[in-house]
């Protein structure tokens, strides 16, 4: 059952970000659910309800442009942030972009908003 404040997909290569961005978002209140790359998380979209996606943008594996072009075509319906130390996309990037190194503070403010914004949308 999906927590109250909402299901978020974490996906980030980089493991102490991983795991400590989840655990204080758990702390926060929010389920979490991680991956390690665009392929791993492709798999928990299948398999979960998720409410947003906060996602790095350069992985060894399913990452970068395809990854950021997938999500906007197969994924239209999901909040996504995109966090990177280092972006130089080819095309616009459509969604959020939250540069490392980033406060996880700031981040559980936008992942807040952007889940309170859902809620109201889907009354």
């Amino acid at each position: 059952m999906p927590s109250p404040s909402g299901r978020v997909l974490l996906v980030e290569d980089e493991d102490a970000i991983r795991l400590s961005l989840r655990d204080y978002l758990k702390l926060k209140g929010y389920e979490v659910l991680v991956a390690s790359d665009g392929v791993g998380a492709i798999k928990l979209l299948l398999d979960h309800k998720v409410d947003l996606v906060v996602t790095d943008y350069r992985m060894d594996i399913l990452g970068g442009d395809y990854w950021i072009r997938f999500l906007e075509r197969f994924c239209p319906e999901l909040d996504v942030i995109i966090t990177s130390g280092f972006l130089k996309p080819d095309f616009v990037i459509p969604f959020e972009v939250m540069y490392k190194p980033f406060d996880y503070v700031e981040l559980e403010q936008r992942v807040r908003t952007r889940l309170a914004g859902r809620a109201a949308r889907n009354g």
